[in-house]
């Protein structure tokens, strides 16, 4: 939780109690059903909370802004957003239901008005977003097909509506393996947050 502080001291005290809640709530719905590996839920705040976060340390989510969360697993990146952003509206799904579950159990925890929990596989929505963020669900070339169709066509922020997903490992293989020239940024994550575990992660938007 330290980290979150260093990273964001602009953190209202409401927010910072909702990151600390994270950490209790987590622990006990993991010990009912597996939703973050057990080696990771000590280190919740590094690898899920601040990773999420990476994010907002690029790009600004406006007031009233909808944004898609694609396959969020047990709430990431949504959760952490949608507390940093408190007015921007969050849309979480995820093909497995007992996952989503607890995603709308901490999402009534922490009283998240802004955060929709939906169990529904990416190829039945039909509402457009502003905006499709993602970690490491699958191949860039498959998340833009799921996205691409998602976007609203009006843009009201300064960059172009799109998908912003948070990956590690073989990004510039995965953007070369795109079937069209999209137009890709990749920042990463160790230009901003220090910790070992940010080497080789990465926030890449790919322009809708």
């Amino acid at each position: 939780m330290n980290a979150i502080k260093k990273y964001f001291p602009q953190l209202t005290p409401l927010q910072i109690e909702q990151f600390e809640q994270l950490q209790p709530l987590y622990s006990d719905w993991n010990q009912k059903i597996n939703v973050i590996s057990r080696k990771d839920i000590d280190n919740l705040y590094e690898r899920h909370v601040l990773y999420s976060l990476a994010i907002a340390k690029l790009y600004k989510f406006l007031p009233g802004a909808e944004i898609l969360d694609l396959g969020t697993g047990g709430g990431f990146p949504g959760i952490p957003l949608a507390i940093f952003f408190p007015e921007t509206q969050f849309t979480l799904v995820d093909g497995t239901g007992k996952k989503i579950r607890v995603v709308g159990e901490i999402k009534t925890a922490l009283q998240l008005t802004n955060v929709d929990a939906k169990h529904v596989r990416a190829e039945a929505l039909k509402q457009p977003f502003d905006f499709v963020v993602s970690r490491a669900v699958t191949q860039l070339n498959q998340l833009i097909t799921w996205s691409f169709r998602l976007l609203k066509k009006n843009q009201q922020h300064s960059i172009p509506n799109g998908l912003i997903a948070l990956k590690g490992g073989h990004v510039y293989a995965e953007i070369k393996a795109l079937p069209r020239k999209e137009y890709v940024e990749v920042d990463p994550i160790s230009n901003f947050f220090e910790e070992e575990f940010f080497k080789e992660k990465y926030v890449i938007y790919v322009q809708g």
